[in-house]
């Protein structure tokens, strides 16, 4: 029997969930065939479906007989040919994401009904008998940022990411059309875009550079960011019964954005003082004309006539200043007022970017020195408008337009800074030595370092002098720090305001970042020393973050230290995902992070400051991926107390922010998310000492197995190198950032972005799930124990979920095709072997757990959306190792470069969080 209908927000009646995806992808799937079709033939539509079906051949049934007749159809195909294909399935796969974007956009309008939006917060609150005052104060004193950061597999051309939107907004259109010839009329251009996207070179043409990265970013900002978070706002405002009857009141603005592109010269030589220059010029120029184009279109509404209406003194004298001499508009005071403000922001865009705006201003106007004089003005014409005409203008563009110069400044994101403790050390070793402090400084033990770093930082005195010569190194940091305050003056201290420093691991490595910024006016020793960017620890290793509360103890305890935060500041620290899932297993990475979470809100706490946690999450789950309102909900007691930051890269950042619909709906979760976990009751500290002693248990099982996997396997090394797409991704300039911070192949000094996006690649997805098994296993804990953890703790709901949804990912057949690139069979066997043994004891745990049958079976939603890609993620993994092996073997073309690439994309686009 067919499930039941439901009806859609809108009125219109739909099929369930599954049957609704599965409905669009096979609608765009005819559509692209068609296009092929027609394109290029019925020979090559069939030539593509035979490869697709001997894939889903070997997907369901791996063996020596479906290999042999997959291995024989790809190696009949010529090198164009191969190309050809991989672009084909990298095409569907990019549709396929626009189908799932239009159906999340479809969830979306069904509005606060869903749970995981504020106004489904609140009901759940209120069940429990929190008010919605509660949210309010949590909010009002919070910071929410989502902090965008650049990555190898998400830098499209602005060309695909147009058509892209084209066609979703012709999907949109579709379920708009009132009547058969507006159906026909997006159908046919859904087709049209879908033409053009087919014939579009989906890669660059050279290698991604920062300044590339800056432009994808920004494209972000513009397209889904300005609009979205205004919007917001103003319904948060509705939700809350927050009175914005006066100018004056309303939400504080807790929900910002932020950045590393351009400003994170962690391991990447082309980030310096230019790019650093460039990205905020970049995001300026976007973020000004948002306000020159919004404020041309209030011109145009505000109509009024001071015939007809009361207007304020201060609007009439906002009006006269600009000097607006059109007989037309002479008793139109709004629009001369607004002509006054567009002159002025023209002005403003000239002198923060060199630009012209696109509409010249009608009269002349000094640029603003800040944002809040802009906002001063547009105040002035809300009151007004607040006050002679009432109610209805509390909402609306002139609202919207205030909140986002709130919200965006003139900088649109805040900039981070981030640099390795190592180049921090090194740097600071020479301007000692050549300024005569101290001969030897990096040979000091850790008490002899902060004593003379705390007797620097107590006087005036400079170091760096231009009369002294110094290494390359140093004068790159000293250049870019000093462009760094020539930032902070020219778009606003919002520009830029912490400095992370990765590779923490003393107080030292804080106290050096102080020095340097000293050395350009950023740091001001005296009684009250005070900073305009402040250093921030990121603690990244399985060790360090077991040191991390010792370490921000020793560092809070310091007089220097709590001065410069003051009695009412906070602390921000950076806890890192990546590596340590890499040095230590998933499992213990993520225990890890709950215990020195919980640890450091104790330490900050207790140093009178508030905790601000930052989360270094990437997209896949090897680096804290998965459902960001699922990990919100697991954090430990007390430590996200309405604030948190979080990276966002990789697909990530289109499947969230990819148009503003779906980006407030993205917001919009993460703040339900922030909201739930700062108000939730307390927990029976004895069940949490009960948990935390199975999860040691485990924790401990598990960093075990994978160590002795990961880094005490004879020859792991070379295998790694050889059955993952590693030394590809190395080798295909993919990215501006180095894969290896040295030229090494170890796994130590290897990057985590490409360490798990090659296991991604090859399908084994190790960082995902690896010890899991083998941990429960040797820890010998009773199944009816995890049953209960996994019925009743979101923490251990939400890691049992994830692997499920790695798991469901991988596709261990496919690996063993990848294992066949190791030459060595004898190695390759072992460690394939081992493996595949530990797979499938993780993959049987998972469902003795959870209760299932089979992986993701109480949440079918979201295997239809992972199994309805696999016959087109496949074939790309199949044409991705045929084109290794070619080139391996010595083909060196461009052909084959262009291919090997096209499938690493394709890959990355079908499976959405691989890196």
């Amino acid at each position: 029997m067919a499930p039941p209908s439901k009806m859609r927000a809108d009125g219109i009646t739909m099929q369930n969930d599954a049957e609704e995806q599965r409905s669009i992808v096979r609608m765009l799937g005819a559509v692209l065939g068609d296009v092929i079709r027609e394109q290029d033939g019925e020979d090559v539509f069939q030539q593509i479906e035979d490869i697709r079906r001997a894939s889903v051949s070997f997907h369901r049934a791996a063996s020596d007989e479906t290999a042999s007749l997959l291995s024989r159809q790809l190696g009949k195909l010529s090198v164009a040919e191969a190309v050809r294909f991989v672009h084909s399935f990298t095409t569907f796969l990019q549709i396929t994401n626009l189908a799932e974007g239009h159906l999340q956009r479809r969830r979306g309008r069904a509005g606060d009904a869903r749970s995981d939006t504020l106004a489904g917060a609140l009901r759940s609150l209120q069940e429990v008998g929190i008010a919605p005052d509660a949210v309010t104060s949590v909010l009002a004193k919070g910071l929410i940022a989502p902090v965008i950061t650049a990555h190898p597999s998400e830098v499209r051309r602005k060309s695909v990411r147009d058509r892209q939107a084209a066609i979703s907004a012709d999907l949109d259109g579709l379920d708009r059309a009132a009547s058969p010839l507006e159906r026909a009329d997006a159908d046919a251009d859904l087709r049209r875009q879908v033409s053009i996207l087919w014939r579009t070179r989906l890669l660059r043409n050279s290698r991604v550079a920062v300044d590339d990265e800056i432009d994808n970013a920004v494209s972000y900002f513009e397209r889904s960011f300005l609009p979205a978070i205004p919007a917001l706002y103003a319904h948060w405002e509705s939700v809350l019964g927050i009175d914005t009857s006066s100018a004056a009141m309303g939400l504080r603005s807790f929900l910002r954005l932020g950045t590393w592109v351009g400003g994170d010269r962690d391991g990447n030589p082309n980030v310096d003082d230019r790019t650093m220059r460039h990205a905020l010029s970049r995001q300026s120029g976007a973020v000004l004309r948002f306000y020159l184009d919004r404020v041309h279109a209030l011109g145009a509404e505000l109509s009024l006539s001071s015939r007809f209406t009361g207007l304020t003194p201060d609007l009439v004298a906002l009006a006269d200043r600009a000097s607006d001499g059109s007989a037309q508009r002479t008793d139109e005071p709004y629009r001369r007022a607004l002509s006054g403000i567009y002159a002025r922001l023209a002005a403003t865009l000239a002198a923060l970017t060199g630009e012209r705006a696109a509409k010249a201003p009608a009269v002349k106007g000094e640029r603003y020195k800040a944002p809040l004089e802009l906002r001063a003005d547009l105040m002035t014409i809300h009151g007004s408008l607040l006050q002679h005409q009432g109610r209805w203008f509390r909402t609306g563009p002139l609202a919207d337009l205030i909140r986002a110069v709130d919200v965006f400044g003139f900088h649109m994101a805040t900039l981070d800074l981030r640099q390795n403790s190592a180049v921090h050390a090194r740097v600071t070793t020479e301007l000692l030595r050549t300024a005569g402090v101290v001969a030897d400084y990096d040979k000091l033990d850790e008490g002899a370092r902060c004593e003379l770093l705390l007797r620097e930082l107590g006087h005036g005195r400079l170091l760096a002098s231009p009369f002294a010569t110094y290494s390359d190194e140093t004068r790159r940091e000293l250049k870019t720090l000093a462009a760094a305050a020539d930032v902070k003056k020219h778009y606003g201290p919002d520009s830029i305001r912490n400095y992370i420093i990765s590779n923490t691991q003393s107080v030292s490595d804080l106290l050096e970042v102080y020095l340097l910024l000293k050395e350009v006016g950023l740091f001001r020793p005296g009684a009250e020393p005070k900073a305009d960017i402040f250093a921030e620890p990121l603690f990244e290793t399985i060790g360090d973050l077991r040191a991390a509360p010792e370490t921000m103890q020793r560092y809070l305890d310091l007089p220097l230290v709590r001065a410069l935060h003051g009695k009412t500041g906070f602390q921000e620290v950076m806890i890192g995902y990546s590596d340590s899932n890499k040095d230590g297993s998933y499992l213990t990475s993520i225990w890890e992070l709950q215990k020195a979470s919980l640890a450091l809100h104790g330490v900050v706490n207790g140093a009178g400051l508030r905790l601000q946690l930052f989360h270094g999450r990437g997209g896949a789950v090897g680096r804290g991926g998965g459902s960001s309102f699922e990990a919100l909900l697991a954090q430990p007691e007390g430590t996200v107390d309405g604030g948190i930051r979080i990276t966002e890269q990789g697909e990530v950042v289109d499947n969230k922010y990819g148009d503003p619909e779906l980006a407030r709906q993205s917001l919009e979760t993460l703040t339900a998310g922030v909201v739930l976990a700062s108000l939730a009751r307390p927990k029976d500290p004895g069940t949490a000492v009960q948990r935390g002693e199975t999860m040691d248990a485990l924790s401990q099982a598990a960093m075990r197995a994978y160590r002795k996997f990961v880094y005490e396997t004879p020859g792991f090394v070379d295998y790694f190198f050889a059955a993952t797409p590693i030394t590809e991704i190395a080798d295909l300039n993919i990215g501006s950032r180095p894969t290896s911070r040295q030229a090494t192949r170890s796994i130590e000094e290897l990057r985590a972005i490409p360490w798990v996006f090659s296991w991604a690649q090859s399908r084994a997805m190790v960082p995902g799930w690896y010890g899991f098994g083998s941990a429960v296993k040797d820890s010998k804990i009773e199944l009816s124990v995890l049953k209960d953890l996994y019925a009743s703790w979101p923490f251990f709901t939400s890691a049992i979920g994830n692997m499920e949804m790695v798991m469901e990912k991988s596709d261990m057949s496919i690996a063993g095709r990848y294992a066949g690139l190791v030459r060595d069979r004898k190695l390759a066997d072992r460690i394939f072997g081992a493996l595949t043994a530990e797979w499938q004891l993780t993959h049987d745990t998972l469902l003795a757990i959870t209760g299932q049958s089979e992986l993701l079976e109480k949440t079918p939603d979201l295997a239809l959306a992972i199994r309805s890609r696999l016959p087109y993620i496949d074939p790309l993994n199949h044409l991705q190792i045929e084109l290794i092996a070619r080139r391996r073997k010595g083909d060196e073309s461009e052909e084959v470069r262009e291919g090997i690439l096209l499938a690493i994309n394709g890959v990355a686009a079908g499976l959405r969080n691989t890196g």
